[in-house]
């Protein structure tokens, strides 16, 4: 059967019995032990309210020293050109990556090809007599899906510049909308495409 403990109060000292010097509470720990009678309802602390205030370890940090400071100093402005570094080359490189006139360029295909596992291929940007039949479709397909849409993202951000929805245009050899009405005849003319290459299809 196992033996109760008994009540810390029906105790004697363990340090005494050790030989050892009793510790007094510091005057933040009797400030904490005071709290705790407070919430409990208890005008004073009592034992376990000291106790359980000893037994918290209080650990005090030493004062840096100048030298410790400097390269904690030294450590942070490391950290903080290689955050800069980083981001500065994700800048740049996403930057070659996008055709600033609409579009990817070759190295952004190339990217999107490793990152997603698609071929991209550059935008038809003929004449609609010189187009074959699946550049028909290519360029059909692509005018519908941007343009074509129920609802449209915007086409100019608060400057008034055309977004990269919009500049997509440049690169498949069409005007870069920036009305509604422009992207909705883009939408037609992928239609028409659409046609073509089905009478096309059918014929062949």
């Amino acid at each position: 059967m196992a033996r109760t403990p008994r009540a810390p109060w029906k105790r004697s000292n363990p340090r005494k019995r050790a030989g050892k010097t009793s510790k007094h509470l510091s005057p933040a720990q009797k400030s904490a032990a005071k709290a705790r009678a407070r919430r409990a309802g208890r005008r004073y602390p009592n034992l376990v309210d000291n106790m359980r205030m000893a037994s918290k370890k209080t650990s005090k940090k030493a004062p840096k020293s100048k030298a410790s400071k400097k390269k904690s100093a030294k450590k942070t402005r490391k950290r903080t050109a290689k955050k800069t570094a980083k981001s500065t080359r994700k800048r740049s490189a996403s930057a070659r990556e996008k055709d600033p006139r609409g579009g990817l360029t070759a190295a952004g295909r190339k990217a999107f090809a490793r990152k997603q596992g698609a071929h991209l291929r550059p935008g038809v940007t003929k004449r609609e007599s010189e187009m074959t039949p699946q550049e028909m479709r290519r360029k059909g397909s692509w005018a519908v899906r941007f343009y074509g849409r129920a609802k449209l993202p915007p086409l100019v951000d608060a400057k008034g510049q055309p977004t990269r929805h919009a500049l997509s245009a440049h690169a498949w050899g069409e005007p870069v909308p920036k009305t509604v009405a422009a992207a909705r005849r883009i939408a037609a003319k992928g239609e028409r495409l659409l046609a073509r290459y089905r009478r096309a299809k059918t014929r062949g």
